[in-house]
């Protein structure tokens, strides 16, 4: 795409139009996402259709396929366009402080979407039903009690309008944290397996792992916003990418390219405090759920389920995976049943 001067073509059909430079590089940012997407859509086609298909999992019919590619055309229109907006009226006309205004902006944006994301984002894609009276009900709620754990809601999803796998998550904060049960993982997994995941989730929310990611996460777009700033204004990132015409979208929109690197190397470093902060979950979950025995059930239960890689690389581990291999898991959390019984086995 570069040496076809596609990017250069763009910029040329965006400021053809006559508009200011914001509108420009809004319209510049939807042809390129436009250009993307519809290049990614026969590998979605093929993972989903064919890979998924293969192994089981697909449940997704061709109409939900369209329909999720379209709900997500019109979220990132709706929430990407004033953001980006934002940023690129910063850098044009903030000055030298631009980065820590856009950076600012980023991070509120965020924690906005982080709310609005249980109540308004997510029922565009699945139904959200509050989880039925019963056993199951009233073990997740005094496992809750007995941890302090507050929360609005638990609530069953609709994973298998799309997939046969199965999961659990919170999503939001403050009052609109919810506990969310995939249907799916209600149908394969008894009450108290059930509970030692929900035991899991909690476990990163009291070792305060959620906060430190949101942490992280605001220091690494700090980075990035001022790494952009050393950049934004070279001619040279823009006939890099065939643009003879240097400007603040072009800038902002092409360093995105140039930052995956460094963004690969980061992701690295989470990667590993990721797996660290499992181990500590799991630790958590085997010491205050149902039992250390129970959660490493639940565990070997969703591996097979899901047909998890039991033995990666650990090259690819270190590179790629947020969560330690099953095996791995399994065995720490079987330490803590052996500290219990007075003895490691």
């Amino acid at each position: 795409l570069i040496f076809s001067r596609f990017f250069g073509i763009l910029d040329g059909v965006a400021r053809s139009l006559g508009r200011g430079e914001i509108t420009s590089g809004l319209i510049f940012g939807f042809l390129l996402m436009a250009v993307f997407w519809v290049l990614s859509i026969p590998f979605s086609v093929y993972r989903t259709f064919v890979i998924e298909e293969k192994y089981g999992f697909n449940t997704t019919t061709p109409r939900v396929f369209v329909t999720d590619i379209i709900k997500g055309w019109v979220l990132t229109a709706a929430l990407g366009a004033p953001l980006l907006a934002g940023i690129l009226w910063f850098f044009k006309n903030a000055g030298s402080a631009a980065w820590v205004y856009a950076w600012a902006l980023a991070v509120l944006f965020q924690l906005f979407a982080l709310y609005i994301a249980p109540t308004v984002i997510m029922p565009l894609f699945n139904r959200f039903e509050p989880l039925e009276e019963g056993e199951l009900k009233e073990k997740i709620n005094e496992y809750a009690r007995r941890n302090s754990f507050a929360h609005s809601g638990i609530f069953k999803m609709d994973g298998s309008k799309r997939s046969s796998k199965s999961n659990a998550f919170f999503t939001g904060f403050g009052k609109n944290r919810r506990i969310v049960l995939f249907d799916t993982l209600i149908e394969k997994h008894p009450p108290d397996e059930l509970v030692s995941v929900l035991a899991h989730e909690v476990g990163h929310y009291r070792k305060k792992h959620i906060l430190q990611r949101m942490v992280l996460s605001v220091i690494t777009s700090g980075l990035m916003f001022y790494l952009l700033s050393l950049f934004l204004w070279s001619p040279g990132l823009s006939l890099a990418f065939g643009i003879r015409e240097h400007s603040v979208y072009a800038g902002v929109i092409l360093f995105g390219f140039l930052y995956i690197p460094v963004s690969f190397l980061l992701s690295v470093l989470e990667n590993s405090l990721s797996r660290r902060n499992e181990y500590e979950a799991d630790r958590f979950a085997a010491g205050t759920g149902p039992g250390p025995g129970v959660f490493a059930d639940a565990l070997k239960r969703l591996s097979r389920d899901n047909l998890s890689n039991l033995t990666p690389h650990p090259f690819k581990v270190a590179l790629e995976y947020s969560h330690p291999p099953v095996p791995e898991r399994v065995r720490a959390v079987l330490e803590v049943d052996g500290e219990k019984r007075g003895g490691i086995r």
